[in-house]
């Protein structure tokens, strides 16, 4: 791992990629933030040494480099997925290079199904918190010190001053958010009413089937990270909703603009 992350560090290094101050994982919900990069590198996937290529349907797989207001950041667009059948070394790999192109915050975004009673579809939520219910954790096998612990503190896994500075630039422009716990789970399936209840259970307001793996890895190499979810369906005992692919893109897009505005506030202010 660590000869491979080098080598596709310095091909990035190499074609331009500088010091960023943010990295992006523009999941679900903020796919249209690329719009609003003033690009200065952009590089499909399948041209990068040792990336996967992603193959869900509505994420582009394509690396960006550029300025976000008056910040350099480095945007994924599309993520990788476990489901998909990689494995948890390649679905954290563009973690690890972020990390040693110098980026120190992340922010991370998906598409999620609301469990709490008080949610509603095309709500943004904060993730203040998270559970791993994906069967293999990306920190299993052998630990390199040069990554980081073999022991990984998580009592905040998301930062609690990204999270009160982004609340704040919400406020500021009238946006109403909302905040909570995120549960991962392997996919691909939606989840049945049943898995809905448990979810609810164990203490979490909203399931998808990413992010939580990336944060471990960030964490593990002491990164501060930000976590959104669009909750593009409601798993509430006696509401929940037939849902398709489709229809989470729809919820989405009407949420992108929106999700959007925001996280380029709050890159440009924090």
């Amino acid at each position: 791992m660590w000869n491979k992350v080098q080598e596709t560090v310095k091909f990035l290094q190499d074609k331009g990629i500088t010091t960023p101050d943010y990295g992006i994982v523009l999941g679900t919900g903020l796919g249209n933030l690329s719009n609003d990069i003033d690009a200065e590198v952009r590089i499909p996937y399948g041209e990068i040494p040792n990336f996967p290529v992603s193959t869900v349907k509505g994420h582009h797989g394509e690396l960006i480099f550029g300025d976000l207001g008056e910040k350099k950041v480095l945007a994924m667009r599309g993520r990788f997925h476990y489901y998909e059948g990689y494995d948890m070394p390649q679905v954290i790999f563009p973690i690890r290079v972020m990390k040693y192109l110098g980026v120190e915050n992340l922010i991370v975004s998906n598409a999620s199904g609301g469990v709490n009673p008080n949610f509603s579809v095309g709500d943004i939520m904060l993730i203040d918190d998270h559970i791993n219910f994906i069967p293999e954790h990306p920190l299993r096998g052998a630990n390199d010190e040069r990554f980081g612990p073999r022991f990984v503190d998580m009592h905040e896994p998301y930062d609690l001053k990204m999270i009160a500075a982004f609340e704040q630039v919400a406020k500021n422009q009238n946006v109403s958010i909302q905040k909570g716990t995120y549960l991962a789970l392997q996919g691909p399936t939606f989840e049945t009413p049943a898995e809905y209840s448990m979810v609810k259970r164990v203490g979490s307001d909203a399931v998808g089937m990413s992010t939580v793996p990336e944060v471990i890895v960030a964490k593990h190499m002491g990164m501060k990270c930000l976590g959104l979810s669009v909750i593009t369906d409601l798993g509430i005992e006696g509401q929940v909703m037939e849902v398709s692919h489709e229809e989470v893109q729809e919820v989405a897009k009407v949420a992108e603009k929106i999700v959007g505005k925001l996280v380029k506030e709050f890159v440009t202010s924090y």
